[in-house]
């Protein structure tokens, strides 16, 4: 299942997991979205068939503005629309080029289709991934503040099945008590 889409990325040495997202792709609805056409259409297009079927799992990560998919800061919890034509601000589009998907931000698009936070929402599980240092602020934010749309990630703790992998850089913001939380739920 997409989670989010801009094209087909050049794939910079730099970028993390690379093989784990090159396998992915190979589940996704590619063939779906060329990069032509219009991006509204393509949404509704894949919106439409993706609602044919209950969906399992989900596979996000935490971007470093807090986003979930492509969904950044206000994010939008209420719409029911599966995916979404929106607006990347630039600390998204210059975490693009920090992740090496993009040489320059001036390559990055300023819009994208991504999966609504309802839609993915609606997966019966959800496994995020979050790794590296510079999320660790976002980590902090989604899981130690409020729900909030300001921290699109954050909805992820309403989820009952929702599982997230944080690796010691990425976990280092976050307190003792939220840290033994985390761990207690993926026990309990």
């Amino acid at each position: 299942m997409p989670l989010r889409r801009y094209g087909a990325p050049s794939l910079g040495a730099g970028a993390h997991v690379l093989w784990l997202l090159r396998a992915l792709r190979r589940l996704r609805f590619w063939r779906s979205w060329d990069g032509t056409g219009d991006a509204g259409e393509v949404a509704r297009r894949v919106g439409k068939a993706i609602s044919t079927a209950p969906v399992d799992v989900a596979f996000v990560g935490i971007g470093e503005n807090g986003h979930l998919a492509f969904n950044d800061p206000p994010a939008d919890f209420e719409t029911e629309e599966p995916y979404l034509v929106v607006r990347l601000d630039e600390a998204c589009r210059r975490q693009q080029v920090g992740e090496g998907w993009f040489r320059d931000v001036s390559e990055v698009p300023q819009e994208a289709i991504s999966m609504s936070v309802r839609q993915i929402l609606k997966a019966k599980e959800i496994i995020c991934v979050v790794p590296d240092v510079r999320k660790a602020q976002a980590v902090k934010m989604c899981f130690e503040g409020q729900i909030s749309p300001m921290a699109p990630a954050s909805i992820l703790r309403t989820h009952p099945n929702a599982i997230v992998y944080l690796d010691q850089d990425s976990a280092r913001l976050l307190s003792p008590m939220t840290i033994a939380s985390l761990s207690s739920a993926k026990t309990g």
